[in-house]
């Protein structure tokens, strides 16, 4: 079976975390959507419906089985509705179109069984991250059994609700599950004095410094290192925030780094809703939120004692340093901070994007290369 997860024309809508990924890459919970569905349905293949310039990078199906909504987070319900379809034929929930057999000319098809999660905002990544955590703990712990919970450590609440995959190590930790289920993944490390509350996910080879405080609903993507104080945010993969400093209500793209003493509002001091940038309207929208924090696309970097306003949105591969705080929109390959933004050079940019990734042994592809020069172009 081969599947296409389309954006659903919202390529701008979760912009800048889209800029270098269709929304079928965006992670919330423990996984992608992409891998998601590689769970439910393992002998499915998987592409995507996507921006041109993103393409060649993440392909997709000329005529799939199966075109699927990308901001759907499935459950067996919806899956087994979308394997009913006859050809051609749509299955909606009240208007919002779900999927579509073979090219999806046929009749409407209404959807009844239990009611999926769906994003349309990118804040909706942190603000539903714990029910979809919740639900991926249960798709990927049901019928295993963790590895031993150490005795050095302090458990709040049920140990059916911690699971520790194979190889992770926990020790000296206080975890609490009465508010939700905690995951540890593969080869994961939790370093001693360590705070967690569930919901939270540490997927594989990721890291809490020592003396982290983790806050649930939270997901700390493969690879990332996390130290300080983090509450309700959404770390892709391969990213740090490895020292001291607050990030709430937050979404943090794939190889960013936040240095030492960074800190980001997630509240207005008039307790006010906040605004953010839009990169459908080329402007800044009225949200109805109280609590937005920093949104911060892939390859960017804060300095040290870096200050981000309440919702501030920072595009690909941007360098952001300096005393007081930077505009709440830095555009894509930007240069500076409070004092002014110069342009963050081509070459530039590509050499420091591969300085990081080399030391995990990995390095930009020609096709993420050409994502880069897309993007500088359109800057």
């Amino acid at each position: 079976m081969t599947i296409n997860l389309h954006d659903n024309d919202l390529h701008l809508r979760f912009a800048p975390l889209t800029l270098t990924r269709p929304l079928g890459k965006v992670r919330m919970g423990i996984f992608t959507n992409d891998e998601r569905w590689k769970i439910y349905l393992p002998k499915a293949e998987i592409g995507f419906v996507t921006q041109e310039y993103l393409a060649g990078r993440f392909p997709g199906f000329e005529k799939a089985d199966l075109t699927v909504n990308a901001q759907l987070i499935p459950n067996e319900d919806v899956i087994a509705a979308l394997l009913a379809l006859s050809d051609g034929e749509m299955l909606f929930m009240d208007e919002l179109w779900l999927g579509s057999n073979g090219l999806g000319e046929g009749a409407r098809v209404y959807y009844t069984g239990e009611k999926p999660v769906s994003i349309s905002e990118k804040w909706h990544l942190f603000q539903k991250n714990g029910q979809v955590l919740e639900q991926d703990f249960h798709l990927l712990t049901s019928g295993r059994k963790s590895q031993p919970f150490s005795k050095t450590n302090t458990l709040i609440g049920d140990v059916s609700k911690i699971f520790i995959e194979e190889g992770a190590k926990v020790e000296a930790t206080v975890i609490n599950v009465t508010n939700g289920p905690v995951y540890i993944g593969k080869h994961a490390e939790v370093m001693e004095g360590s705070l967690i509350r569930g919901p939270f996910a540490l997927c594989e080879h990721a890291s809490l410094k020592m003396g982290t405080k983790a806050y649930g609903a939270s997901s700390i993507g493969p690879h990332c290192k996390v130290g300080g104080e983090v509450n309700n945010v959404v770390f892709f993969g391969y990213s740090n925030k490895g020292h001291d400093g607050f990030l709430g209500n937050a979404v943090i793209g794939e190889w960013c780094n936040l240095g030492a003493d960074t800190n980001a509002s997630n509240l207005k001091n008039t307790y006010g809703n906040i605004d953010v940038f839009s990169y459908e309207t080329n402007d800044f929208i009225s949200t109805n939120e109280q609590f937005i924090g920093l949104c911060m696309a892939d390859h960017s970097k804060s300095g040290i004692n870096t200050m981000f306003n309440t919702g501030t949105v920072v595009g690909v591969s941007c360098n952001v340093f300096g005393a007081e705080f930077p505009p709440k929109h830095i555009p894509s390959f930007s240069w500076g901070g409070a004092s002014g933004l110069k342009t963050y050079q081509l070459n530039q940019a590509i050499q420091h994007a591969n300085n990081m990734m080399n030391r995990r042994g990995l390095a930009l592809e020609k096709e993420d290369l050409s994502i880069f020069h897309y993007l500088f172009g359109k800057k």
